[in-house]
């Protein structure tokens, strides 16, 4: 995997994280070996501690038949097994839905909170009412500017305009002239950020188009639409794996040569990598968000730590091609990557 270039702090934080999955796996008062001496298909298990039971709710923005949300999940729960804890996963793309279903958390009397800021300013109030009830509240994935303001112990996600950059440094050095950049869901700062990212670094222009994430034959349309108005449209920058299919469907029938990348992996960009239909992605460790954000908060619980000092701490981004596809395989095929 390609590893583009971060600020010196962003690899302090990626350090934090090495240095924290070493500790954790070779502690066995927090689970013991990994589960790949074990057995089980997962990393991070082994046996449970002997901690008495939390209850830790993670509330994000995003989550209905999204393979990238079944990634999380998937770490959440792998590290909830691990510390003895009961996990309880909800989540609605809609700021104001999302902000409810983090007030139920809070009268369920949670132990801790696991939220996504995507549209910060939708559930700041609650995010702070969690806080001011005594609740450690962790970030995940988005909204890492708001996530000190409002109290949590951290962030734990990837740096958007970091990565954002990445790839404006990856298609400024295939020599591409116009990018494509598709933002999946109006509103998400997120989102924002990564096309942003790619224009302040890519050498040529970027276009934005805005499409309707959950119908993907409408985004394929729209995509379509943009290829076929703009020949001169060399690359498609998608920011979710998902989007990438809708994509590689919409170029086929614009009979465009431009080059689909995205955001974001799945095993579905995996088989595209093979098919040589993307050209790379940005991986940010899904995985890694839920399990670290699990862990987070039964550290803080057990033993008053916290991770990286309260600063965010990041889990990408890494560029990942076709030549990674070896190892991918066996990853994505587990749902872990």
């Amino acid at each position: 995997m390609r590893t583009p270039r971060t600020p010196r702090t962003a690899t302090t934080a990626v350090l934090a994280v090495t240095a924290l999955a070493l500790a954790l796996g070779g502690c066995s008062g927090s689970g013991g070996r990994s589960s790949e001496d074990s057995g089980s298909g997962s990393p991070g298990g082994g046996q449970g501690v002997t901690t008495p039971r939390l209850k830790i709710a993670m509330v994000t923005h995003s989550g209905e038949g999204d393979t990238f949300w079944d990634i999380v999940q998937s770490g959440a729960k792998q590290a909830a097994a691990k510390d003895n804890v009961d996990f309880l996963y909800s989540a609605n793309k809609e700021g104001q839905q999302q902000a409810q279903l983090i007030q139920a958390a809070i009268d369920q009397k949670v132990d801790g909170l696991v939220v996504t800021l995507a549209k910060p300013e939708a559930v700041r109030d609650v995010v702070e009412k969690a806080v001011a009830a005594g609740i450690p509240v962790v970030t995940i994935n988005s909204g890492a500017d708001s996530s000190k303001a409002l109290g949590a112990l951290g962030h734990i996600g990837q740096d958007e305009g970091v990565a954002g950059r990445a790839v404006g440094d990856e298609l400024t050095k295939e020599g591409r002239k116009k990018a494509l950049c598709v933002i999946h869901e109006q509103g998400n700062v997120s989102l924002e950020q990564r096309c942003a990212g790619v224009k302040e670094t890519f050498k040529g222009s970027v276009e934005n188009l805005n499409v309707d994430g959950t119908n993907t034959p409408a985004s394929a349309s729209s995509i379509e639409a943009r290829l076929q108005s703009s020949p001169d449209i060399d690359t498609v920058v998608t920011l979710g794996a998902p989007m990438a299919a809708a994509a590689v469907q919409a170029k086929g029938d614009a009979k465009s040569s431009a080059e689909i990348d995205t955001f974001d992996l799945n095993a579905a960009v995996v088989k595209q990598f093979k098919a040589h239909q993307i050209g790379f992605a940005v991986d940010q460790q899904p995985y890694l968000q839920g399990y670290l954000a699990v862990d987070e908060l039964w550290l803080n619980k057990t033993n008053g730590d916290v991770i990286g000092g309260g600063r965010p701490v990041l889990t990408g981004p890494a560029i990942v091609t076709g030549k990674d596809v070896p190892t991918l395989e066996k990853y994505t095929a587990r749902g872990t990557r």
